[in-house]
Parts: structure tokens; C-alpha cells; sequence
């Protein structure tokens, strides 16, 4: 696994052992920042990469010119790659690690009026945060007004069209994978 853009092009990622992480295939995060950039500069956006694993999602965020990415990861040895991979590729100053469940990172993010241009939320696929966390992200005002939710789940899982202030504008399956694209509804 590597990074495959930007600054930081092959820098290698370190992931924990074992199952507890299911980092994103170099595969398919090529061919979701290919969708993301067709839509989105992501010169000098805040970014937050929630359940973060690797923290691959975010710091190739960071390495194709995002401003700032916020790390959200709650298990010890996740954030020990995140903090390895974030020195590796020459963007810790860039980035914030977050040692918080998500839920609890969210209210920090309303607390100090972040806005987030571009969120990408991976969790484990049968987690319940599907359910509850891109509603909080709305009723919490975290997002931006063109700001993107790419939301990462089992292709056998399809999400809502409308999920809080969000409709989904894409979905792209990549074997058992699926990317869901959510952008702010327009009133």
C-alpha cells in the first residue's frame, strides 16, 4: 500500500497487523480521487478522514495539495500507522490526530466551528455509525456548502438517497467495495 499522487507519491503505508483495519486498495483510492479532482480543487481544503485505519484516505488527501486533514481513530495501534505514515510522507505538521470515538470527535468539530470541504468516513461495514453519524455531520453544521461525504461500505450494503442535509450524487462499486459521494442538498 502506497501512496499513489501528489508529494508524497510511493511513500509506502504502514497498517496494523491483523483484521482489525480494512485498509482502502491502492486500486480503489486512485479511482476515487480520480472522481474526487474531477469534481473539487483540494488546494488548501480541511479535510477529515473519519475512522481513519492507515489514515491512507487523508494523506493522500494531503498529498495532492489538501490544506489540513483531522484523523479520527480510536484504536491505540491505528494511530501509531497514522502517526508513522504521516511522518513518512512529510505531512505530521498537516495533520491532527484524533484519539476519540467519532461520535465524540464530531462534537469537538462543532465546538471549534470547523467546516469540513471534503469528509471521507470508512468504518468497519457492519458498524451502526452508518446509521447515525452523516445525520450528526449535518445537524452539527460540520459541513461546508461544497463540501463532499465519501462514504466507504460493503458493496452488498446500498445507502439512502438522502441521508440528513445530503443527497447522494454517485456510487462506484469496486468488488466487494463501494464508494457512496454525498453532497449538500440544495434548498
Amino acid at each position: 500500500m502506497r501512496i499513489i499522487s501528489g508529494s508524497a507519491k510511493g511513500t509506502p503505508l504502514a497498517a496494523p497487523r491483523g483484521m482489525l483495519t480494512r485498509p482502502t486498495s491502492d486500486r480503489v483510492r486512485e479511482a476515487l480521487f480520480s472522481i474526487i479532482q474531477s469534481r473539487l480543487d483540494l488546494s488548501g481544503m480541511l479535510v477529515v478522514d473519519i475512522c481513519a485505519g492507515t489514515g491512507a484516505l487523508g494523506i493522500e488527501a494531503l498529498s495532492r495539495g489538501a490544506g489540513r486533514c483531522s484523523f479520527v481513530e480510536h484504536n491505540t495501534n491505528a494511530l501509531k500507522c497514522i502517526k508513522t505514515n504521516l511522518a513518512a510522507s512529510n505531512c505530521q505538521e498537516r495533520g491532527e490526530l484524533l484519539p476519540f470515538d467519532a461520535l465524540k470527535a464530531l462534537k469537538l468539530f462543532e465546538k471549534r466551528g470547523d467546516r469540513f470541504d471534503l469528509v471521507f468516513f470508512d468504518p468497519p461495514y457492519a458498524s451502526e455509525l452508518y446509521a447515525c453519524l452523516p445525520e450528526q455531520l449535518c445537524s452539527l453544521g460540520l459541513m461546508a456548502v461544497d463540501s463532499l461525504l465519501v462514504m466507504e461500505c460493503s458493496s452488498r450494503n446500498i445507502l439512502p438517497e438522502h441521508i440528513g442535509c445530503m443527497v447522494k450524487s454517485d456510487r462506484r462499486v469496486y468488488g466487494d467495495t463501494a464508494l457512496e459521494f454525498y453532497v449538500l442538498e440544495e434548498v
